[in-house]
């Protein structure tokens, strides 16, 4: 997958909506020939269709990150890359894990680990090829720090957090960064409601008289800017939460 000549790619996971989609604008506004990956085909074809109708540069590629075959297959089509965004994740149920659904948890490690895991595999050939590659991992302020009813999005997210912590540590000399962005409360379209199984009454309530918590674009805006810093320069680990969140479990909540 080429752009024009000189035009760096980024290939950025979970583009059909929230902070994924959010990315791909921002990195193509930024520069970057981005290729967006994500199961819902529709979503992603008008993402690229908006992003090429203003100027800049995007391809679609419907994926599932879980699939190491067509992770594979989809790896091929890069000789070189500039940045892999591991975007692709999120939480399902808040139960306590006395009787938490394993099947749950089973899925939150598939797509926040093993998704990011495959997509790391497949693509740091052409990473390392690129001679200035970066790869990006979007934990949470949850991979940090647990809550109750949290675990095993906890459990996930602490993965994804070592996984690239330990990627760093294995692949330094190599003209290859490894960053992690944390995000803290980041209200979206879909994240709680999915988390919550449609109801959007408790979904609701994950922000109720919380003062602007994060949006898309205040993750997107940290995401990019990591990437475009001067090659010599990684940003290890950068945690960003709202100004009414101090912790997972100290939020300021108004009336």
């Amino acid at each position: 997958m080429t752009g024009r000549p000189g035009t760096p790619i980024a290939v950025v996971t979970g583009a059909s909506s929230g902070i994924g989609a959010a990315t791909a604008r921002q990195l193509a506004a930024a520069g970057y020939r981005v290729v967006l990956t994500a199961r819902r085909k529709d979503r992603i074809e008008a993402l690229a269709a908006e992003i090429n109708e203003a100027g800049h540069q995007a391809t679609a590629y419907a994926l599932d990150v879980t699939d190491r075959a067509a992770v594979d297959e989809f790896a091929t089509a890069f000789h070189s890359l500039a940045v892999l965004v591991n975007n692709a994740g999120g939480a399902l149920g808040a139960d306590p894990v006395a009787t938490a659904d394993p099947e749950d948890w089973r899925r939150m490690y598939e797509v926040n680990v093993l998704g990011t895991l495959h997509m790391t595999q497949a693509l740091l050939p052409a990473l390392t090829a690129s001679g200035d590659g970066t790869v990006v991992v979007v934990s949470s302020t949850a991979g940090h720090a647990t809550y109750e009813g949290g675990a095993g999005y906890v459990a996930a997210k602490n993965g994804a957090r070592v996984l690239a912590e330990t990627l760093r540590l294995e692949i330094v000399g190599t003209p290859v960064r490894v960053i992690e962005i944390a995000p803290g409360m980041v209200r979206t379209e879909e994240f709680a409601t999915t988390r919550f199984r449609g109801d959007t009454e408790k979904a609701a309530k994950v922000y109720a008289g919380v003062r602007d918590p994060l949006t898309a674009d205040d993750v997107a805006d940290t995401i990019t800017w990591a990437c475009t810093r001067p090659p010599h320069v990684n940003i290890d680990l950068l945690v960003v939460r709202p100004r009414a969140q101090a912790s997972n479990t100290k939020v300021h909540r108004e009336p």
